[in-house]
């Protein structure tokens, strides 16, 4: 079926999962920054069913100041980290990676990680194999005298 050929009943037939999306990070709000529990990091949602006509994925674009932080946690689907701009250090388990322009990290399920940005900021884009960025359970490892679990 040509998509330029569709009539408005026809949109109730078709797995809208389906079709291309394009999302423009530049055009995405910038979310976040809000809740202490996260940190000082922001993000913008490119895909995530409940906003966009996608499945099987949610994908966004990370972004911190200088020295900004996603403070540590875990969450039960894996997640991939690809770096885009500026430098950090992501700790995963204990141990310290660098994510800088072009490199990419994967992060197992229920592992623990966090990130720290560099003096000139980091932004990188993130995903998980999950419909919705709301699917995925933050469960923020708790500072002494603390705990805190939050949904996206």
């Amino acid at each position: 079926m040509d998509f330029a050929e569709l009539t408005t009943g026809d949109f109730d037939q078709i797995d809208l999962g389906a079709l291309p999306v394009v999302a423009n990070a530049d055009h995405a709000p910038l979310e976040g920054g809000e809740d202490p529990a996260f940190g000082t990091v922001r993000w913008r949602t490119l895909f995530s069913a409940d906003r966009t006509a996608t499945s099987g994925m949610t994908l966004g674009v990370a972004e911190f100041g200088a020295g900004g932080t996603l403070r540590p946690h875990r969450h039960g689907p894996a997640e991939f980290y690809f770096g885009l701009a500026g430098s950090g250090i992501v700790t995963i388990d204990g141990v310290a990676h660098e994510i800088a322009p072009g490199v990419a990290i994967f992060i197992p399920a229920e592992a623990e990680h966090g990130t720290i940005a560099g003096e000139e900021g980091l932004r990188f884009l993130y995903g998980f194999p999950k419909d919705r960025f709301a699917d995925v359970d933050y469960r923020f490892t708790a500072s002494v005298g603390e705990s805190s679990t939050v949904q996206a």
